[in-house]
């Protein structure tokens, strides 16, 4: 189809952004096919050595090699290549290789080299940036390496700033135009569920969604509060808003690690986000655990926990994985909007930065509106994300306001 056809022109990425099962993955394997096979099996192509990269391993064998759609199902016999799997490479009859490499490990492309690359799913990838970067840095041989990204698109700042590019060239499709190939009952089922709506535009029609109208967040400013890394701090905490159901069906349990550098005045006080630890399905065991495993890793002086859904039983959680960790309790007397309203202020006012890849946070900060969350589901992240901040910067400022009373 013509959204899987490589642009004419002078490009280094080609990204095919697309709904689910529009074709992205038969598209990428064929475009591989064409960069490294000669006219006959035995001949030269336009590439010797090319990269496979996808979110994790596991993925690259199984969609992008040995997928229904893969480069080894696309293959006729005389052109095969074959996959040797204690070096993650196919090879093909003509010299050719093909490496794959996880997204979860930027490192693992430092040294090797290449002359093009295939990038799956690049807008879900935990380290996208980081992974991406190191990509390309290695695609220095041949004349003119070139890499495919395939997608469906998110509301990310690696993908937003790959179409920008100028040497970037984009085909597009909805899920719609590889009917022929799709179950007639999943177009049905997912017609009538999702149509309408930001998540439909996202998975179905392949379009790169915007900020919700009038969030309390946006995309940009959100890149304006991105840091490498973040300072010594004087408080870290943990803030979950915990789910108390179980399950794959479940409501994500919002964990989040923030911490605030507290020199001067509160004006000058600037928060710190520093994970999104966030699990679902879990189960309240599992997410008392996770957030305590947080605590942990990042040295965290305090666990905040809304109690308003479990109420003691929150606390119980907690302390049955660990009886000794300092935990503190809130309860929600406003809505979700009035709560994240002053947090959403100190962003505008520059005095929150976001450290790392916060990704899928950030994505439902961008959903919260001032009449109400526009994403699916419930923004647990965003919940905890609030109560991280009030306990680190809003509560304590409010100190300082106080008047004081002075005693004869």
């Amino acid at each position: 189809m013509p959204h899987q056809l490589p642009p004419d022109g002078d490009w280094r990425s080609w990204v095919i952004m697309g709904g689910r099962g529009a074709g992205k993955t038969r598209a990428g394997a064929e475009w591989v096919r064409s960069i490294i096979e000669g006219s006959k099996p035995l001949d030269k192509g336009q590439c010797k050595r090319v990269a496979l990269i996808g979110e994790t391993f596991d993925q690259v064998r199984d969609v992008m090699i040995f997928g229904d759609s893969g480069i080894l199902q696309c293959s006729p016999p005389d052109r095969r290549p074959t996959w040797k799997a204690s070096e993650r490479k196919l090879i093909w009859p003509n010299g050719a290789e093909a490496q794959a490499f996880s997204a979860h490990d930027p490192e693992g492309l430092r040294g090797p080299q290449f002359d093009g690359a295939w990038v799956d799913e690049l807008a879900k990838w935990k380290k996208a940036g980081e992974t991406w970067d190191m990509l390309q840095f290695a695609l220095r041989l041949g004349e003119r390496p070139q890499v495919c990204v395939t997608t469906t698109p998110r509301n990310v700042g690696v993908l937003k700033q790959l179409l920008e590019s100028p040497s970037t060239v984009t085909t597009h499709a909805p899920t719609e135009a590889n009917r022929a190939n799709l179950a007639a009952s999943f177009l049905e089922e997912v017609r009538a569920r999702y149509a309408g709506t930001r998540l439909g535009r996202q998975e179905l029609d392949g379009v790169l969604l915007q900020d919700a109208e009038g969030a309390l967040w946006s995309s940009e400013q959100l890149e304006r509060a991105r840091k490498a890394e973040a300072p010594t701090l004087d408080r870290v905490v943990v803030a979950i808003d915990p789910s108390v159901t179980s399950g794959a069906q479940a409501d994500e349990c919002g964990i989040v690690v923030a911490g605030v550098q507290m020199k001067g005045p509160p004006q000058d006080w600037r928060g710190y986000v520093l994970a999104d630890r966030t699990v679902r399905g879990k189960g309240p065991s599992g997410w008392a655990a996770a957030a305590i495993a947080a605590m942990d890793e990042f040295g965290a002086e305090r666990l905040v926990a809304e109690v308003n859904q479990g109420g003691q039983l929150v606390e119980e959680v907690v302390r049955q994985i660990d009886p000794l960790v300092p935990f503190k309790a809130v309860h929600a007397s406003r809505g979700k909007v009035a709560r994240a309203e002053p947090v959403a202020a100190l962003y505008e006012q520059g005095k929150v930065r976001h450290v790392g890849d916060l990704s899928e946070l950030e994505e439902q900060m961008c959903q919260m509106t001032a009449h109400g969350f526009e994403g699916q589901g419930s923004p647990d992240r965003v919940d905890a994300l609030v109560w991280a901040m009030h306990e680190l910067m809003i509560a304590p400022a409010a100190q300082f306001r106080r008047p004081r009373v002075r005693v004869l």
